[in-house]
């Protein structure tokens, strides 16, 4: 294992949580070789093609270079291991030497990694390297934004199912990058009832909310339950029902703090839903457990990365 991913440890506790605390030696926390591998080569195909014809017709084929990717703003970088991927299928030659750690808060001009050996290597890689590493450290540095609005108030923010078809591994564990905790991985280990549920069964006695939790318990006994609950009276209704978790979503600041004065400690309260930086804090004060936040993943800009060839 490298020393870069030994270095994530601790500050990637929960997403190691989420993939059964599992570690791999050759790839980013949580994630295979295997995988890394996968995705490099899939991107670099999609990019690539049959020829880098530009590279091939302009770059001698012995030609050598050596290259550092930068960071062009202040950020919170993730995927360098998968950077370092992307670069071995291009040409298994290159090496690379990481400069900065996943997770680590790098200032504006920061060298992140650098690769060297054939140029054709290093220029039929670059834009699919830097494509990955540009999104997922815009996840890693949106979510320690969000980590540091709430500082000092216990409460933690969590990523969602919002993510990219296909990147939900990568986003979820470049939103642990910058300091949030991984909610569900999917439809199929945590049990969240939402509105639509509720709407399916608003016959159901003697309420949406109880007969949902009950057929939950039933159906799913060592599952925890979430309901999300968008009035006050489903807040309660959940609560009595037995749910582990209410998620109050789109409530006003007083309605949070009266939920979470009628729930009492007696289940987890998060907060969803309109959720901004600006925002976050007074959210946080009204007492919930924790808040959820689909803009870690749907929202996130593409950080200003660039790899510079150097002498």
């Amino acid at each position: 294992m490298s020393r870069k991913v030994e270095d994530l440890a601790t500050r990637l506790h929960f997403f190691f949580q989420w993939t059964g605390g599992v570690l791999h030696s050759a790839g980013m926390e949580g994630i295979s070789a295997e995988a890394l591998d996968r995705w490099a080569n899939q991107a670099l195909n999609e990019d690539a093609g049959p020829g880098d014809v530009t590279t091939l017709a302009l770059v001698p084929k012995n030609a050598r270079a050596r290259a550092r990717m930068v960071a062009r703003e202040a950020l919170v970088p993730a995927g360098l291991e998968l950077a370092a991927a992307v670069f071995r299928a291009s040409d298994p030659r290159l090496r690379i030497r990481w400069l900065a750690t996943d997770g680590q808060r790098v200032a504006k001009g920061a060298a992140l990694l650098e690769v060297s050996g054939r140029a054709r290597g290093i220029l039929t890689g670059e834009r699919v390297a830097l494509n990955y590493v540009q999104r997922l450290s815009g996840v890693a540095t949106l979510a320690a934004q969000y980590v540091a609005a709430v500082r000092g108030t216990g409460v933690e923010i969590l990523d969602t199912r919002k993510t990219t078809p296909g990147w939900r591994l990568l986003e979820k564990y470049a939103a642990a990058c910058g300091g949030a905790r991984n909610h569900r991985r999917g439809l199929y280990d945590l049990v969240l009832i939402k509105d639509n549920h509720l709407a399916a069964l608003r016959d159901a006695k003697p309420n949406a909310v109880a007969a949902a939790v009950r057929r939950a318990r039933r159906q799913y006994p060592d599952l925890k339950v979430e309901v999300e609950a968008d009035t006050l009276l489903q807040a309660r209704q959940a609560v009595e029902a037995g749910a582990d978790i209410v998620l109050l979503d789109n409530m006003t600041l007083a309605e949070m703090r009266t939920a979470v004065k009628m729930i009492r400690g007696r289940a987890r309260v998060e907060a969803s839903g309109g959720v901004t930086l600006e925002r976050a804090r007074a959210i946080a004060q009204t007492g919930v457990d924790c808040i959820s936040v689909g803009a870690l993943t749907h929202s996130a800009r593409a950080m200003d990365i660039g790899l510079d060839f150097i002498a």
